[in-house]
């Protein structure tokens, strides 16, 4: 069981290799693939320093699953390159809706993997959504879920490590009075919010709302309804929601939170009390899903709202795809 990790030296391939050795991922040789600014790197890993190589001179065919962690560009050209002589595992949102390619977080569909050989490509769903449909498959197996309205509070480490750099330094100037001009963002992100992450589409909506929405109808139900709203905030790592669903089945806030703590990857953490729910904070570095402030909304029949928190470098990227990477190999190859 050879492995390939590309993109090695980014955020989410160093997350990679933390979760390799936490679950204890079983493997024979470990190939770490960069861009040729990175070419010769050594990292360390269990002991065992690995020389950095480079995608032009990489056989696929020495390994048997290629996590994928490097963009789209690089995904778009090379997965398919590279799926011609192994699994590609892709973090990337290239392959997400294509219909011959499976969009998989384990806890929730694990069965579409059967269909890995149509492309021996499978996608890692968008990090806001996987923390999402984890907190809704349980709900929707059991009451049906109607609608869904999501606001999120995405941490700049999903855009880049530039961009945790930026509000850092950001920060630092903010404090010392000096002038801040954004080079990665919209906006000045240190001590504010921005509505905005991806591209804006024709009907004004973001490129990153339309994700959670196609990719949650794509992974759970094509007839959830689902409405999102997308917000960069000034945390470095942990996306938060705040979820409202509608259901078609009789429901209240007791059911719902007796559903959700036996969630599979998720822990309900919800007391009414100062300090009795989850933040960013607290979830980073957790392979969980959190879940807190459930509660019925009074303004409509059959709903409730609540907040959900997860790292998403790890259940949102490196977690979901060595998940993938373990049910595959235990049930398909």
């Amino acid at each position: 069981m050879n492995i390939a990790i590309v993109g090695a030296t980014g955020n989410v391939g160093r997350k990679l290799l933390e979760v390799i050795e936490k679950l204890n991922f079983k493997f024979s040789e470990l190939y770490l693939i960069a861009s040729d600014k990175s070419v010769g790197k050594k990292i360390t890993f269990k002991g065992k320093i690995y020389s950095v190589v480079g995608l032009n001179d990489f056989d696929f065919s020495k390994v048997k699953i290629a996590f994928f962690s490097a963009g789209s560009e690089i995904a778009e050209k090379w997965a398919p390159v590279a799926a011609k002589k192994t699994i590609v595992i892709d973090n990337s949102k290239h392959f997400r809706m294509d219909k011959d390619v499976p969009l998989v977080v384990p806890e929730v569909n694990a069965e579409t993997l059967k269909n890995y050989k149509n492309k021996n490509i499978i996608a890692n769903a968008n990090c806001s959504t996987i923390q999402l449909v984890l907190a809704l498959k349980p709900l929707h197996d059991q009451y049906k879920i109607k609608r869904c309205i999501v606001s999120t509070y995405q941490s700049v480490s999903g855009a880049g490590n530039a961009q945790m750099q930026e509000l850092e330094e950001q920060s630092k100037k903010v404090l010392n009075k000096e002038k801040v001009i954004s080079k990665n963002f919209t906006k000045q992100i240190a001590f504010n919010v921005i509505p905005h992450i991806d591209t804006f589409m024709e009907d004004r909506y973001t490129k990153e709302e339309w994700k959670m929405t196609v990719e949650t109808k794509k992974i759970l139900d094509p007839n959830i309804s689902l409405s999102a709203t997308c917000v960069r905030v000034p945390v470095f790592v942990g996306h938060s929601e705040s979820v409202n669903i509608e259901f078609n089945s009789e429901i209240d806030s007791e059911k719902i939170r007796r559903c959700l703590e036996k969630a599979p990857g998720c822990k309900v953490l919800d007391e009414a009390k100062d300090g009795g729910y989850i933040t960013p904070v607290e979830s980073s570095g957790d392979f969980f899903t959190y879940i807190s402030r459930i509660r019925d909304d009074h303004t409509q029949k059959n709903s409730i709202n609540m907040w959900v928190v997860s790292d998403n470098l790890l259940k949102g990227a490196a977690l979901n795809a060595v998940q993938i990477a373990n049910t595959l190999i235990k049930k398909y190859i």
